[in-house]
């Protein structure tokens, strides 16, 4: 893995393949190469490790083409080299591919069919050129042939890209458990792992199922299922502004998402409430969760958090009672079932490999199932039973910001809207509208705190190795996200603690200096309680930090946030932890949007 570009027309590729790789910066890359050929069969394969820009800056006038594939990835077999980069090729290099996704056979393909051929990296993708091309050069097969008995015989993840060299203007296409798009052009046709990598050529896309097989050609899309049988399948529009994906004046696009968390409550006030403030949440997704006695939030990273942000808000409007698991276990080892059980699967892109591993043992069981995502027409949300839309707009960055608030105000609505069916008096005291509202000029007096964020960082975290979030009922839920956002882009280790946990070991690592970030809600027992763990960690020497809501916060306290409705506390407590996170990244000189190690969207399991 980690990002998918190809293009087939008329036209020389070259700047669309770049520009669409660039698009696909935001999932996190450590290499990155292109195939360029035309009708005149006089092919280019450049490849650079590092980022787009090197990749640039070996491209020639001389690599130019009417078809083409390219890719960004993201090592999971073999170190970040140009010969582990794709795209790959076979030993005659008259096949190319690209992949994402992981062969989990791989080593059993290659002792089995492949024993004696070299290899120049140590990717199960060249493993699975080299496949295609035994069949084709060896055992005398079609190129479609060839690849349709190599993915018969392939087991795992996979978005792949297929040339032939020999036929310029054909791409082969596949898929299983990977995103993967066609777009749709006038005279030439395209694929891509996101619609934002080929946006500014089309707005047309068509989806691939797994199991399908794609045959591309620059006036000509045909779709084949797993048996070779044409299938015939509508195209649909992206709702997608290209005006979006910039940064406008921003230096990075992190920024710019926090920035838009006010829009973003106040866009989804819109959606999901008509002009009187009732609300607008599908009926058939209401009466579902009304017939279900449990529901369970499976979610990873950020958006696993968002579900425990919130719980006790569900938990209280909809009088059922909620369960969190992680999606990556629950692949493997789902645990035993209420009676009538309601899956909501949280994603920021729909593509989220380990929660779409659940949602397909959920649509197994015939059990009922809601996508909470910010991206139409994603896997989940088209597998999935229901679907929520965040309408966040494109979130660029890898540290997610805007999805995870965003989801939060979008279980919001459906948590109020069960409630009201279920005549909760709880849901009718809860003017939503109203409290959303006062979370988006939370959110605005916070942003104007930058300064004094920036300063609290210059003083505490340039240094620091380690630091703590401490906090207890929903602050807990937030000091989780506060502290995976610290260390994901600024690579503080930074753990999130129930506070009233420190005294049962953890307080142990507390050093002279180690920065230790109390959050504070508007409780005036858990307050107190949480005071006297900070006054704990200080004795030992710890830089403390508070960061207090209005009710709750004292005159010494270093950041004071306005006070929302207790529901919605996880959105406006989380901001400063957000911004305290950009400012220790951007402050310490490091890639803000493009943190080591990590991708966007974790399409393999």
């Amino acid at each position: 893995m980690c990002g998918i570009v190809g293009v087939v027309g008329t036209r020389n590729c070259t700047d669309i393949l770049m520009q669409g790789l660039e698009k696909l910066e935001y999932r996190g890359y450590d290499s990155a190469g292109v195939f360029v050929t035309g009708s005149n069969k006089k092919s280019k394969l450049v490849k650079s490790v590092g980022r787009i820009a090197s990749l640039r800056e070996k491209i020639g006038i001389d690599v130019a083409g009417t078809a083409g594939i390219g890719h960004t990835r993201w090592a999971t077999h073999g170190k970040p080299t140009e010969d582990n980069a794709h795209p790959h090729t076979s030993t005659s290099g008259r096949f190319i591919l690209v992949h994402n996704g992981v062969i989990e056979n791989f080593v059993e393909l290659r002792e089995e069919y492949l024993s004696n051929d070299v290899f120049k990296g140590e990717t199960d993708t060249e493993i699975a050129v080299h496949l295609i091309a035994k069949f084709a050069e060896e055992d005398g097969l079609t190129t479609l042939e060839a690849f349709q008995k190599a993915l018969k015989l392939i087991k795992g993840s996979f978005a792949f890209g297929l040339m032939d060299a020999e036929d310029p203007e054909v791409i082969y296409v596949a898929k299983n458990k990977s995103p993967l798009l066609i777009g749709l052009g006038d005279g030439y046709n395209m694929v891509c792992s996101d619609a934002m990598a080929m946006i500014r050529e089309t707005s047309e896309f068509m989806e691939i199922h797994d199991q399908e097989l794609v045959i591309l050609k620059k006036n000509q899309v045909t779709i084949l299922d797993a048996e070779g049988h044409e299938v015939k399948r509508p195209s649909y529009t992206a709702e997608l502004d290209l005006s979006d994906i910039g940064k406008g004046t921003y230096p990075f696009y992190m920024l710019k998402e926090i920035d838009e968390q006010p829009t973003v409550m106040r866009k989804l006030i819109s959606t999901y409430t008509d002009e009187n403030g009732k609300m607008k949440v599908d009926p058939d997704i209401v009466k579902a969760i009304q017939a279900s006695d449990r529901l369970y939030i499976i979610a990873a990273g950020t958006s696993y958090n968002a579900g425990f942000g919130a719980k006790a808000m569900l938990e209280a409007l909809t009088n059922t009672p909620v369960e969190l698991g992680v999606a990556s276990e629950w692949g493997y080892d789902m645990p035993l079932l209420s009676k009538n059980p309601f899956f909501i699967f949280l994603s920021q892109s729909g593509e989220t490999a380990d929660s779409r591993q659940v949602l397909v043992k959920v649509n197994e069981l015939s059990l009922p199932s809601l996508t909470v995502t910010n991206v139409p027409g994603s896997t989940l949300s088209r597998e999935a039973t229901y679907t929520m839309l965040i309408g966040a707009g494109p979130e660029i960055a890898v540290a997610s910001t805007k999805a995870y608030t965003g989801q939060i105000a979008t279980l919001a609505f459906l948590a109020k809207a069960v409630g009201e069916a279920q005549e909760n008096p709880l849901a009718f005291e809860f003017d939503l509208v109203k409290e959303l509202s006062l979370v988006a000029q939370s959110i605005e007096a916070t942003l104007s705190e930058k300064e004094k964020i920036a300063a609290i960082v210059k003083k505490n975290f340039l240094t620091t190795r380690n630091a703590f979030y401490i906090g207890r009922k929903q602050d807990y839920f937030v000091a989780m996200e506060a502290s995976l956002k610290l260390k994901e882009i600024s690579y503080v280790q930074c753990e999130g603690f129930a506070a009233g946990e420190l005294k049962h070991g953890t307080i142990s690592l507390i050093e002279k200096g180690t920065p230790v970030i109390a959050l504070i809600s508007n409780n005036e027992k858990v307050a107190l309680h949480t005071r006297g763990n900070v006054m704990e960690t200080v004795a030992r020497g710890a830089a403390a930090i508070v960061i207090a809501e209005e009710g709750a916060a004292r005159p010494e306290d270093d950041i004071v946030v306005n006070a929302v409705h207790p529901y919605l506390s996880a959105i406006s407590m989380v901001i400063p932890t957000q911004l305290l996170a950009y400012e220790t990244s951007f402050q310490r000189g490091l890639d803000v949007d493009k943190p080591r190690n990590l991708a966007k969207a974790v399409t393999v399991e």
